[in-house]
């Protein structure tokens, strides 16, 4: 599985060091991500997912407002597209 969020879809990207004297020196920035065992609601299964901790609470939010979506289908089309 690629390195990134199933729900954001955040990944690594680059930018720079920038010291006092202006130089600059590539780096990576990498999200906050993290693999997690969560139950799909359509299955009643435990899946796992990579999932950032913004795409956890983005989670939370859609549980608590009762909408639907299979976290199984979600990964399936983000195998397919990566």
């Amino acid at each position: 599985m690629s390195k990134s969020c199933l729900i954001t879809g955040k990944k690594t990207i680059s930018g720079f060091h920038v010291s006092h004297s202006n130089a600059h020196a590539k780096r990576k920035m990498f999200a906050n991500l993290s693999k997690r065992a969560l139950k799909n609601p359509a299955t009643g299964r435990t899946v796992t997912v990579t999932i950032s901790m913004r795409g956890l609470r983005t989670l939370k939010k859609w549980n608590r407002e009762g909408k639907t979506y299979d976290l199984a289908e979600m990964k399936k089309v983000a195998a397919m597209c990566a």
